[in-house]
């Protein structure tokens, strides 16, 4: 069982900087792509960027890339998402989630999930 832990949320001006980061712990870490996700109310919960177990594949949604850059550190068995350039619509609830062996980018092929750090960005 893998428990994931997100912080790092806050609020911020547009234009602004956060980065998130995600602890994992009870498993392996090396043997789970890792994922960020962000959910806002009324809106279904989406990608934001996913990377491989030994970081070397990313992946990006359209809306974030440029601005947003996923990174891990295998030996602090931690997930971190950088964000730049910061938009009042990236407002949301900000996941992490690990899937195991290979990334992904279907939401249901997610295996453990945290509990979200909230990101207000005003403007």
């Amino acid at each position: 069982q893998v428990q994931l832990v997100e912080s790092g949320g806050g609020s911020v001006q547009a234009g602004g900087s956060l980065r998130l980061s995600c602890a994992a712990s009870g498993g392996t870490f090396t043997a789970y792509a890792m994922g960020w996700f962000r959910q806002a109310p009324g809106k279904e919960r989406e990608l934001v960027a996913a990377i491989s177990r030994g970081g070397s594949g990313t992946y990006y949604a359209d809306s974030v890339k440029g601005r947003f850059t996923i990174s891990r550190d295998n030996a602090k068995n931690t997930v971190y998402l950088q964000m730049n350039s910061l938009k009042p619509e990236d407002t949301s609830l900000y996941y992490c989630a690990a899937a195991i062996s290979r990334m992904r980018r279907n939401i249901a092929e997610y295996d453990y999930w945290g509990q979200g750090t909230p990101v207000t960005v005003s403007s």
